[in-house]
């Protein structure tokens, strides 16, 4: 049993991790903290949770906090770095799902970012959780950067073919959607219901900060070299979900393209490879952990299309950090997170 603390717990991303952690069996939630809620019970902001916690919300304090075995961060850019070493050298591993630590290059991270990082020396050591491509360096990490929603879907679905060396990588295309719980739990007009309800725009077509996340993953794919990729997300008239529609032309004929892909993911749980021809649709993984993907080749071309989803509050965000908490303490790696999706 480990003792849990999170930093950031009236957002989405905060009470979905919050769900997750109540029903597994070796996490004690210790802490949670809220400047603006202290005192309140957290299953009184969100009653979803009743009689799976009795924890309060707290200021967040660095003694009780460095009182935890492990600190999930579900805050906006910049409050993780802040009291990152303090933790860590208390002895706390991290887990950041905010976007502190995911881009290694600390300038293009400030570019993106418009602030200054206050500890690049722990960017130099963060392990990037993505746990199919670094489960074993995951598993001795202090410090995890989460990787982003769309970054996870985009990323999982190229991977195969990058990883292979069978297709052009200067013009990989990224058409990806997500629901609006992917802008956060904020009063803004571009969320309310009926700005969002029966309509369908995108939005960052000029530069979106998960631009560089995808990128640098791609890159480290590709052997180092540089990927070149249009990237431009949409906001769809749904609660949840990421559905990533990808797109790379192959170099030269590919027997089985189908076959890379099932081979790639055999052992990975958590990546279900759809029969060929199959469609994923977001509601297959709502609530759930799972990355379903399917690869197509129209009319037999040199052109690959891919489809991925998952669930941007799961394996997007919560779900995956619960993933790699399990990976760092030796848990088996579903724990808590073996219930299928929702329907409807």
């Amino acid at each position: 049993m480990i003792d849990v603390g999170l930093v950031g717990g009236t957002g989405y991303t905060g009470v979905e991790l919050l769900r997750i952690l109540a029903q597994h069996p070796e996490v004690n939630v210790k802490v949670v903290t809220s400047r603006g809620d202290q005192g309140t019970k957290v299953s009184q902001m969100f009653p979803s949770l009743r009689k799976f916690t009795d924890v309060e919300f707290t200021s967040p304090d660095l003694d009780a906090l460095c009182a935890c075995d492990l600190v999930f961060f579900a805050t906006p850019h910049g409050v993780c770095m802040e009291m990152a070493p303090a933790l860590i050298k208390a002895g706390v591993k991290i887990i950041d799902l905010g976007a502190d630590f995911r881009i290694s290059d600390v300038a293009e991270w400030s570019k993106w970012y418009h602030m200054e990082h206050t500890c690049p020396d722990l960017v130099a050591e963060a392990v990037y959780g993505l746990p199919e491509v670094n489960r074993e360096q995951i598993r001795n990490a202090r410090l995890i950067a989460n990787p982003g929603c769309y970054p996870t879907a985009t990323q999982l679905g190229f991977l195969p073919l990058i990883e292979a060396g069978l297709v052009e990588t200067h013009n990989l295309i990224a058409d990806c959607k997500s629901g609006v719980s992917g802008a956060g739990r904020q009063g803004k007009i571009d969320f309310l219901l009926c700005e969002t309800s029966e309509s369908f725009k995108a939005y960052g077509v000029g530069g979106h900060r998960h631009l560089p996340e995808i990128k640098q993953g791609l890159a480290r794919a590709n052997k180092g070299a540089n990927v070149g990729l249009t990237f431009v997300p949409h906001l769809t008239p749904m609660i949840r979900g990421i559905h990533s529609t990808l797109y790379a032309t192959l170099k030269a004929d590919v027997a089985d393209i189908q076959a890379l892909y099932e081979k790639r993911y055999a052992n990975e749980y958590f990546v279900d490879v759809l029969p060929k021809g199959d469609h994923p649709a977001t509601r297959n993984v709502k609530g759930s952990n799972f990355c379903q993907i399917a690869v197509h080749r129209p009319q037999g071309g040199d052109v690959v299309v891919i489809l991925s989803v998952i669930d941007n509050l799961v394996k997007g965000a919560a779900g995956q950090a619960v993933q790699n908490m399990n990976i760092m303490f030796g848990f088996n790696e579903n724990m808590g997170m073996q219930q299928p999706a929702l329907v409807p």
